[in-house]
């Protein structure tokens, strides 16, 4: 598996578990098929890693990487952002409480594949909980809130002295100050807080390496929904690359992509089967806006895609 970069690395990703996965039931209930233990690599000096086999809204990624960057759990800010990837998981927590008064919500990410009158009565919930979030704090701070999901991990690590930890900001001054040290790690898998969590991290652990004055990054992700998630995790631990690089004057050199879980949800096969059947494109060029340094100075209006031609999106029910 190692021979193949780029994009190529992804679809192949996709070929072999179509071909080798086992089929295994999961939390969700939805089936996956899955293998354990993968690793993509790609070179961010021949392009963004943003997949062009189907399009990936930068904007997303974008602006979930600076929600985790921020340290912040409360979906307001993505909802502020037309960002609404993580929904379903706070909504859930309010369908689920004596406080809804709505048509019952059980089983609503199955149950909306295969009713379309469900699927209406969904969207209105839905939009009656955006607009709650967004209007009402009181509400916003009750079930907006995922928990100690990455931000606060990243940036807001408790520690048993009472104290607490900002990894993202440790990291950036030891790369600076001691750029070849094996210990540029930011974890965000908290085993004591892990029950709080709405979602405890996919991704769990990331790594720096400093040579030749470039920066590069691994990840480890435990579990990996290869045809939603994966494409977003790949483009913004890159840009998170690319944001800390900058900072701290480096070039970036690869992401390398570390899979423990990887799977392909059984409501997902077409999808997959459509997208690896499309010509690979040329990857896209990131800028940054040069007139900012700190990687937390930064809004989503500081990156612009250049030369992104991708093949049309392809829609997929997430499973929650």
């Amino acid at each position: 598996m190692g021979k193949y970069n780029g994009e190529e690395a992804y679809i192949e990703l996709c070929k072999h578990v179509l071909e080798t996965g086992v089929k295994r039931s999961d939390r969700t209930n939805t089936g996956t098929y899955s293998v354990f233990g993968h690793q993509m690599r790609f070179d961010l000096q021949e392009g963004f890693p943003l997949l062009t086999t189907k399009r990936v809204p930068f904007k997303l990624v974008s602006s979930e990487l600076l929600w985790f960057m921020k340290g912040d759990t409360n979906i307001r800010y993505l909802l502020q952002h037309n960002n609404r990837i993580w929904n379903e998981w706070a909504f859930k927590k309010w369908v689920e409480s004596e406080e809804y008064d709505g048509p019952d919500m059980t089983d609503f990410g199955i149950r909306s594949q295969k009713e379309e009158a469900f699927k209406g009565q969904y969207d209105e919930q839905m939009a009656r909980f955006e607009k709650f979030v967004l209007e009402d704090d009181a509400f916003a701070e009750k079930y907006g809130d995922l928990g100690n999901v990455y931000g606060k991990q990243w940036r807001d690590w408790e520690t048993r002295r009472g104290d607490s930890i900002d990894q993202l900001q440790e990291v950036i001054d030891s790369i600076k100050n001691n750029p070849h040290s094996r210990r540029h790690i930011v974890s965000a898998w908290n085993p004591e807080d892990v029950p709080t969590m709405a979602l405890p991290p996919c991704h769990t652990l990331f790594q720096f390496y400093v040579a030749d004055g470039k920066l590069s990054c691994q990840l480890y992700q435990r579990s990996a929904d290869i045809f939603l998630g994966v494409p977003f995790n790949i483009a913004s631990y890159a840009l998170l690359t690319h944001l800390i690089a900058h900072e701290c004057g480096l070039e970036v050199g690869e992401f390398v992509h570390t899979l423990g879980d990887a799977h392909i949800y059984t409501n997902h096969v077409e999808q997959i089967k459509t997208q690896i059947e499309r010509s690979i494109r040329t990857f896209p060029t990131l800028r940054i806006n040069a007139e900012k340094s700190s990687v937390f100075d930064f809004d989503v209006d500081d990156f612009t895609i250049e030369g992104y031609d991708p093949h049309p999106g392809i829609k997929g029910i997430i499973a929650v």
